[in-house]
């Protein structure tokens, strides 16, 4: 979708207090609208859309505090990379991707 938006106007915004059990999500990452938009309909009581803006392709959403993290993951090793290669060689993992 064309919105006339740099990738850096493209922003995600999450915010929440201590206070209120919902978080606010205002995204225009296309992967993450779909996912929370998926959500919402399967779980409508932990999560809702609550505004759309079709010119800038921006969705808002509140979703419950408990449904919502973030995973931070450590940077892989040298080792761990080289046997990660070694795997996908010799099970011909590039045969399987075409």
């Amino acid at each position: 979708m064309r919105t006339g938006l740099t990738k850096q106007e493209k922003t995600t915004d999450i915010w929440f207090d201590e206070k209120d059990p919902l978080i606010h999500i205002r995204t225009h990452n296309t992967d993450l609208k779909k996912r929370l938009a998926a959500y919402a309909r399967q779980h409508p009581d932990q999560c809702r859309q609550t505004d759309t803006d079709p010119e800038t392709g921006c969705m808002e959403f509140k979703i419950h505090k408990g449904r919502f993290s973030f995973r931070l993951t450590a940077p892989y090793s040298e080792e761990r990379r080289e046997a990660a290669r070694r795997s996908a060689r010799e099970n011909k993992a590039t045969d399987r991707l075409k």
